[in-house]
């Protein structure tokens, strides 16, 4: 599953994210779901949200 579909994520998951500083590298970073930032129910670029540790980003896969 990719991370474009709101629906499809919940506090708790476990997901891959690109960071903002990462989004030329692609680089991905794992983390766990704590809040979902985007409001729409889809997002081209993948649902932005707040993991446990404080960072944002946006859900590229769902682990």
């Amino acid at each position: 599953m990719d991370g474009k579909k709101r629906s499809d994520i919940k506090p708790g998951m476990a997901v891959n994210v690109i960071l903002k500083q990462d989004q030329r590298s692609g680089k991905k970073t794992e983390g766990i779901v704590k809040d979902l930032l985007t409001n729409s129910a889809t997002h081209p670029h993948g649902i932005k949200v707040r993991l446990e540790d404080g960072q944002v980003g946006r859900v590229c896969d769902i682990l």
